[in-house]
């Protein structure tokens, strides 16, 4: 049996600060909306994606599930396991690391969505379903490379079933529904092609990928992956404290979110970044709110404050920003918001 290689710690990462954090806020509140990173490639975004999921603990499943069903909540339980549930009977279960899918750009709908077997239903009665990435993805991160580069519908699929947590597959009037929650990461360079705006919009977060300009950090990557490269256990060892006092935070964290609290000012600054920004509809203020109260519980407060909203609002906006093209992002940073929220006036034309 071959031994398995230790990740690469998460906080061995050097740089990509806007990256680490819209992942750990989105594993805080999944509800956010997941994360996508514009930039170059070689730059640690999937790095920081496997390893952010080997941080955390383990999770609870059904044994034997195909969907990985947590035994503790029948509202998210598959079909087959609400059956259990639901007759009396009792869950073998076991502990799983949180798993990271990714998605070819290849990948068909009946590749991402799984497929019916039709003729199986029609003379047995029976649904014979075989799962398809989705499926694999629940309860954990999936992981899409250049995502610009799918179908706007296979894209489609991906942000529904993000947000409603369920993957309905419907052939010739027969349906099969399964849970489907996910925190879904993508990446993607615009100078190869675009996301329409409607997609770009139902992201939670969005970060800016570069590579480091300074070259003491640039050393200090190199000198950490060849290290990493020779012994992965030993380097490991290394971060082994913060890495476990990361995971102790962010467990925390998840754990006083519903008590965080949003005062009606706090809304009001929120909904004033927005018009201030010109973005339309409503979406970006439900998820400001939402990523700054996980930023909140992450920092041990217990309401969020405007110091919260001018940290996280550039990681909501980005994306949003009809006329901000790809060559200015670089200019637009949380300066702007902090003059809206003191009532100045920005040109973001």
């Amino acid at each position: 049996m071959s031994k398995r290689i230790n990740p690469y710690p998460f906080t061995a990462i050097i740089g990509q600060e806007d990256m680490k954090l819209g992942l750990i806020l989105n594993i805080i509140d999944p509800k956010i909306g997941g994360i996508l990173a514009f930039g170059e490639k070689g730059t640690a975004k999937s790095t920081a994606v496997r390893s952010v999921a080997a941080l955390l603990p383990p999770i609870k499943i059904v044994k034997g599930c195909r969907f990985r069903c947590n035994p503790d909540d029948y509202s998210t339980m598959c079909e087959d396991c609400r059956q259990i549930y639901e007759s009396g009977g009792v869950f073998e279960t076991e502990e799983a690391p949180m798993r990271v899918t990714d998605l070819p750009v290849s990948a068909t709908e009946d590749r991402v969505v799984g497929t019916l077997d039709l003729e199986e239903a029609i003379h047995n009665g029976k649904k014979k379903f075989e799962p398809g990435v989705l499926a694999d993805a629940n309860r954990g991160i999936l992981y899409v490379d250049e995502v610009n580069l799918l179908d706007d519908h296979i894209v489609d699929l991906l942000l529904d079933s993000a947000a409603m947590g369920v993957n309905t597959v419907e052939r010739e009037g027969i349906s099969y529904s399964h849970p489907a929650a996910f925190i879904l990461v993508g990446t993607m360079n615009p100078e190869e092609g675009e996301l329409r705006p409607q997609l770009l919009d139902r992201f939670g977060l969005s970060v800016r990928i570069s590579a480091l300009q300074n070259p003491e950090d640039r050393v200090k990557i190199i000198k950490y992956r060849n290290e990493y490269d020779a012994d992965p256990e030993s380097f490991a060892k290394r971060f082994e404290e913060t890495e476990k006092e990361l995971a102790e935070k962010i467990v925390a964290a998840r754990q006083r979110l519903n008590d965080i609290t949003v005062s009606d000012d706090i809304l009001l600054s929120i909904a004033q970044v927005s018009v201030g920004l010109d973005i339309e509809g409503h979406r970006s203020d439900l998820t400001l709110m939402k990523a700054a109260r996980a930023y909140a519980a992450f920092e041990g407060k217990t309401e969020v404050d405007r110091d919260d909203i001018a940290k996280i609002a550039p990681l909501v906006y980005l994306h949003r920003m009809r006329s901000l093209p790809f060559e200015k992002m670089r200019e637009f940073d949380d300066s702007i918001i902090g003059k809206i929220i003191n009532g100045e006036e920005v040109d973001v034309s």
